[in-house]
């Protein structure tokens, strides 16, 4: 199958030019102007801008947490994710606490293999790395697993003690891979909860109340520290608060390898949407939880001074009617996370391109170079070049939709609300190329299921 693109606007990390692009077998063949050559199909881009596919290196799918299951599985949740313009994802494979890590991505595998839409990869949350397991993480680097996710947060459930993140950072860095940290001092928190339910605070803004960001850059802290010690690089998820980011600009100050990544909720959405009646705040309970509002300058501002290297979603959805209800009387019982694999690329297009924010060039490196380059996928994945994934968004920056659970063109997540409703974005995902393959057209999903492909990924080998 071959495809020639014609009179796009390409957009990469670095580049920016009007050319064509020619397909074939799943690679980016030729690039050029006026480009006079026979192929299957031929797509008018005039007007639009080819952006690299998006890559997401934060997603929960058929995930289990809190006494039920994330209700995107791979099939729907990769779907979205194109419809979107998201074309690779990095999710979370989980180790059972007593269980072998290489279990766990079995399992992992399972789920995934023969019904995404994109192609993805996995990185590894560990949870107990007790000596005779640590040969684990070699032949998980083996399998093309190179990164692996530590928790500071839900003890007895994914928590880690500091002893065992020093010990799982240390063999990490002779591995020559990455940790991954969600950083939130949980021990403290679940004492702040522990006074808060005891005096009768049970709504959902309780859930955000109970979280200080403090305890967020107390655990950033600590996480740089050990990792230092340690000699690892490390990566901390879904950054929400201007506290956190602070650890994270000294650190980088010092020269450490330092990353981080946030999330449009954290870019976007607010406290005040805790306040909402009628339970509707359930629908905003994720961990880290949204901050007071001033936050969102700081971490836009993160983003522009490269201090934040990142946007990904922390996609993790939850139908609110019979699965944030859950937590109804409780809410500790409501089920942690948000959706938005779908909504990313548009968000950030809007908020940060048309609002002038950040530049065409830091886009596409926000939403898919810089996870292709930190997580060993670069250059297949994460930029427009000869010999690269042709996972190419053709993407039209005049059209404007509306963001709604309602609208066809922009929720396509198997859940019954849209963290976004009602915001207005200008510049839209037309049509998607995966390895070469036209998978979204107007609106339609023309893929099928099993698409996507498993990536092995490669070492840590750093960016600036």
């Amino acid at each position: 199958m071959s495809i020639l693109i014609k009179n796009g606007r390409v957009i990469t990390a670095t580049d920016d030019y009007m050319g064509d692009v020619y397909i074939k077998n799943e690679k980016v063949t030729l690039i050029g102007q006026n480009l006079e050559m026979e192929a299957d199909e031929v797509i008018d881009a005039s007007g639009k801008y080819l952006f690299p596919g998006g890559l997401d290196p934060h997603t929960h799918l058929d995930m289990p947490f809190g006494g039920t299951v994330t209700a995107d599985d791979f099939e729907t949740g990769t779907r979205a994710a194109a419809h979107g313009g998201t074309t690779t994802i990095i999710d979370f494979a989980i180790q059972t606490i007593g269980h072998s890590a290489l279990e766990g991505l079995d399992t992992w595998h399972k789920k995934a293999e023969g019904n995404t839409a994109i192609d993805y990869g996995f990185h590894m949350i560990l949870t107990d790395m007790e000596d005779d397991r640590l040969s684990e993480m070699k032949t998980l680097a083996d399998e093309g697993v190179t990164s692996y996710k530590l928790f500071m947060a839900y003890p007895g459930v994914l928590y880690m003690d500091d002893g065992m993140i020093y010990r799982t950072m240390k063999k990490a860095g002779e591995n020559g891979a990455i940790v991954c940290m969600h950083a939130e001092n949980g021990i403290v928190i679940d004492e702040i909860i522990r006074v808060a339910v005891n005096e009768g605070k049970t709504e959902p803004k309780w859930h955000s109340l109970t979280r200080p960001t403090l305890m967020e850059a107390e655990a950033v802290h600590r996480t740089i520290s050990i990792s230092k010690a340690a000699d690892v690089p490390v990566y901390i998820v879904h950054l929400s608060s201007s506290d956190a980011l602070e650890e994270i600009v000294t650190a980088r100050a010092e020269g450490l390898p330092v990353y981080a990544e946030t999330c449009p909720q954290y870019l976007f959405l607010d406290y005040s949407y805790y306040e909402k009646e009628n339970f509707e705040g359930a629908k905003y309970v994720m961990s880290p939880p949204l901050r007071e509002k001033w936050n969102q300058d700081e971490l836009w501002y993160g983003l522009q001074t490269n201090n934040v290297q990142i946007v990904s979603t922390d996609h993790c959805s939850f139908r609110f009617k019979d699965q944030k209800s859950m937590g109804k009387d409780l809410f500790t019982k409501i089920p942690n996370g948000a959706p938005g694999i779908e909504n990313r690329m548009g968000l950030l297009y809007q908020g940060g391109v048309i609002e002038g924010r950040i530049s065409l060039n830091r886009f596409v490196e926000i939403t898919s170079t810089s996870a292709a380059k930190l997580f060993g996928l670069f250059p297949k994945k994460g930029t427009i070049a000869v010999g690269s994934d042709a996972d190419i968004v053709i993407f039209d920056p005049h059209r404007k939709e509306t963001i709604s659970v309602n609208n066809a063109c922009t929720h396509h997540m198997n859940v019954d609300y849209n963290a976004y409703e009602g915001f207005e974005v200008k510049g839209f995902t037309e049509t998607v190329l995966s390895r070469g393959k036209v998978i979204i057209k107007d609106c339609k999903y023309v893929g099928k299921k099993g698409d996507g492909q498993f990536l092995k990924r490669g070492l840590y080998s750093g960016i600036k």
